[in-house]
């Protein structure tokens, strides 16, 4: 059998739930796979076989121990701006529409969702199903592709998962239960409050009032944990704080900045501060230009607020510049855009590599891909072999400077400034031990590589059977 995981709220611990659960049945020998109808989201990752999806669904997929693919996560929305988004549909690019037209398309986006569901189903016997935002939205119930619709479809048990950090947490509960459609309330199970600080035990009685008043069984109180997943969506910036270190990493937040999850490696190790445009950008020690999803718009913003004439004078005063992507695209001297990916025109890059970007297909390059980095340079000479993912529409042209790694990207000569299309660069320690250690070597301080770490899905499992009753979620997969 399954489950849902719906929540009373965006933001609630859906995908943390879920993956925890996966782990907990992959450990147990239970075949089971992660599935989420429909996504929003910038941090996505690209399957073994080029398909495009959220990064939450694989990061599931991997605490399950299965390879991610496509219908894990048939339907991807990537925000473009003016409340026009790109559909990513079974993994590869449907069209651009609004919410208007989006909503148009609930009947054909249903069937591909609780196909890929069935598909899945078949296959491995058991699915962990999120939903998306908050389950109760009564506006969308008649295109709640996430949620309602799909949970009328499958049928599954309802676990819901309610975020006490926020307050409110009886009204987001026995609000939510009770706003339900008539034939989806029954479905509802159990309930698993997440983000409590402090002792659980504390909450005993808000328990005993919560079953009172939804007779619904709570599972489990989880305690606010820090145990390190990739980021979801943008929701998850504004939860991150710099650490105290002496090494200072600027990432330039653009407005439509994708995959930052990029970058949680070099958190860990670094005080990496998401820098909007237009603030100072003194006193870093390096620069990262992130992924966009529009990088023309982005662009222009650089220019507009001033961060496009920061970063190059940083570029003067010998500061290390990566661009990942998008940000690689703009550290050229030219965008060209026939009109595919914002607007048409040519547009000035900053002029820090010899490349220009050229937009004129409505085709997006996704791939795993495994590369040697180019010994140019005191960063890209110690990097060795990396693997990661591209995704991104456009093509870009090397002038004079070299290849920054086997077949992608530039460096300049002094090897201080590389741009790559290479997504989860930094997730390779091999990357983070070569940029930090030229950072701290460069201020005078020792510094010690990357050790192996603990499994955090095994770590956010063992969180899980302590505060949950398990033995009441695996009944349904027996």
């Amino acid at each position: 059998m399954s489950i849902m995981v719906l929540g009373t709220s965006s933001h609630a611990g859906k995908s943390t739930v879920v993956a925890a659960l996966c782990r907990i049945l992959a450990n147990k020998g239970i075949s089971v796979v992660p599935f989420k109808s429909q996504n929003m989201s910038l941090n996505s990752y690209v399957t073994r076989d080029g398909c495009e999806i959220g990064i939450a669904q694989a990061m599931q997929a991997c605490a399950a121990r299965v390879e991610p693919r496509p219908e894990m996560n048939p339907v991807l929305l990537k925000p473009k701006g003016d409340a026009t988004s790109q559909v990513v549909l079974m993994g590869h690019p449907f069209k651009d529409v609004s919410a208007q037209e989006y909503y148009k398309e609930t009947s054909l986006l249903l069937e591909k969702a609780v196909g890929a569901a069935r598909v899945l189903e078949k296959e491995y016997g058991n699915l962990v199903v999120e939903g998306a935002g908050g389950a109760a939205e009564m506006n969308l119930y008649p295109r709640d592709i996430a949620n309602i619709l799909l949970a009328r479809a499958l049928q599954f048990p309802i676990i819901l998962v309610a975020d006490i950090e926020r307050g409110g947490v009886f009204a987001q509960v026995y609000g939510t239960i009770k706003l339900l459609p008539d034939d989806i309330a029954p479905l509802v199970k159990g309930i698993i409050i997440n983000k409590f600080r402090g002792d659980p035990a504390l909450f005993a009685e808000g328990i005993n009032i919560l079953e009172e008043i939804s007779g619904v069984p709570v599972l489990g109180v989880l305690p606010y944990t820090t145990i390190e997943l990739p980021s979801e969506d943008s929701l998850s910036l504004g939860d991150k704080k710099a650490g105290v270190f002496p090494v200072r990493i600027a990432i330039i937040r653009l407005p439509h900045i994708s995959n930052f999850s990029d970058f949680e490696a070099l958190e860990r190790r670094a005080r990496v501060e998401y820098t909007p445009p237009g603030d100072s950008l003194e006193n870093f020690d390096c620069i990262i230009l992130p992924g966009t999803k529009n990088t023309v718009d982005d662009l222009s913003h650089l220019w507009k607020s001033g961060s496009a004439v920061m970063i190059q004078h940083a570029r003067t005063r010998g500061v290390p510049i990566i661009g990942i992507c998008g940000g690689y695209q703009m550290l050229g001297k030219e965008v060209i855009d026939s009109g595919v990916e914002s607007c048409e025109g040519t547009h000035r890059g900053l002029g820090i590599l010899d490349v220009v970007t050229r937009f004129d297909r409505y085709e997006k390059r996704t791939e795993q891909v495994s590369l040697a980095a180019r010994p140019a340079g005191p960063i890209l000479s110690h990097m060795g072999q990396v693997s990661g993912y591209e995704i991104h529409m456009g093509v870009t042209e090397r002038g004079a400077d070299a290849e920054a790694f086997e077949g992608d990207g530039a460096v300049s000569q002094d090897g201080m400034v590389f741009g790559t299309y290479l997504h989860g660069l930094f997730s390779n320690p091999s990357a983070v031990d070569a940029l930090l250690s030229f950072l701290y070597t460069r201020k005078g301080l020792s510094y010690s590589p990357c050790g192996e770490t603990s499994d955090p899905y095994d770590d956010l499992a063992d969180l899980f059977l302590r505060h949950v009753r398990t033995d009441l979620l695996l009944r349904y997969f027996e």
